[in-house]
C-alpha cells in the first residue's frame, strides 16, 4: 500500500475533500498551467489514447476525473457515434469543461459531478472508460478502479493515463529537478495555490507505476492488456479489459 499524500496536509480533512478543494481553487488556471508546464506534450498523450480507442469504436464512453474536459471533448469529436459522459468531483473544473463543450457545440457530451469511488451509474453501462491523471487522486485506488470495472461492460476496455517516473539517465535526473523545483515554483506563481503543485510531484513519487500498476489492475479484477510508457516514462498509458462473462 502506497503512502497517502494530501494536497493540504494531514490536518485539513480527507484526501477526497482536499483534492476537490484543490481543483476548485486552480480550475481557472488549470488548462493554461497543464499545457505550459508540460510544454504541450500532454496533448499528444491524449491523442494517442484516442487512436487506440478508435479501432474498437466504443459508443458509450465514460471519462472519469474529466477535469476541464480535454479528453472527453476529443472522444466526442474523434470517435464516430460516441456518447461521452464526463464525470468529476470538482464543480469548478466541470464549469470550465461545460463552457468548452458549449463553445464547441457538442451535443454528445454530458457532464456529471460526483465521486469516482461511488458512481451513480448502473452495472455494465459503458463500452469504454478513460481517466487521464485522475487515479492518482483517488482516496482509495483499488476502490476507484473496482467502481470503474463495475460500470464497464464485459469485453470493454479501460484506458488510464497517469504520471510515472523516468528510470534512465539523464532524463531521470532532469525530470526530477524539473518536477521538484521548477514545477512547484511556476505552479505557485501562476495558480496562486502553492500546495497544488507541491502535491503533484509528491503524489507521483509514491504512486505505483509500470508492472506494479498492472498488478493492481489484475488484483482488482481487470484483464491487463498493455502498459505503454510515453515521453521517456514521464507518463504511462495502461490498457485493461473487463473479462467476458
Amino acid at each position: 500500500m502506497s503512502k497517502t499524500v494530501k494536497p493540504y496536509g494531514e490536518e485539513a480533512g480527507s484526501k477526497k475533500k482536499q483534492v476537490e478543494q484543490m481543483f476548485d481553487n486552480i480550475s481557472h488556471k488549470y488548462d493554461f498551467l497543464n499545457h505550459f508546464l508540460s510544454m504541450g506534450i500532454d496533448k499528444g498523450w491524449r491523442r494517442k489514447i484516442i487512436r487506440m480507442m478508435q479501432a474498437d469504436k466504443p459508443r458509450d464512453i465514460l471519462d472519469v476525473a474529466t477535469g476541464t474536459g480535454d479528453l472527453a471533448v476529443l472522444e466526442a469529436q474523434k470517435i464516430p457515434g460516441a456518447r461521452v459522459t464526463g464525470f468529476d468531483l470538482s464543480q469548478g473544473m466541470l464549469d470550465v469543461a461545460a463552457e468548452k463543450v458549449r463553445k464547441l457545440g457538442l451535443d454528445n457530451v454530458e457532464l456529471i459531478r460526483g465521486d469516482a469511488e461511488n458512481m451513480p451509474f448502473p452495472d455494465n453501462a459503458f463500452d469504454a472508460i478513460t481517466v487521464a491523471f485522475g487515479v492518482r487522486n483517488f482516496e482509495n485506488l483499488e476502490k476507484g478502479l473496482a467502481e470503474m470495472l463495475r460500470v464497464l461492460r464485459p469485453g470493454g476496455k479501460a484506458y488510464i493515463l497517469e504520471f510515472s517516473q523516468p528510470e534512465h539517465f539523464p532524463f531521470k535526473q532532469v525530470y526530477g529537478f524539473y518536477s521538484k523545483t521548477l514545477l512547484p515554483f511556476f505552479g505557485k506563481v501562476i495558480s496562486g495555490d502553492s500546495s497544488a503543485y507541491t502535491y503533484l510531484p509528491e503524489s507521483i513519487s509514491v504512486f505505483p507505476y509500470g508492472t506494479d500498476m498492472m498488478n493492481i489492475l489484475k488484483k482488482t479484477g481487470y484483464q491487463p492488456l498493455e502498459h505503454i510508457p510515453v515521453t521517456f516514462g514521464v507518463a504511462t498509458i495502461y490498457v485493461a479489459a473487463k473479462p467476458e462473462a
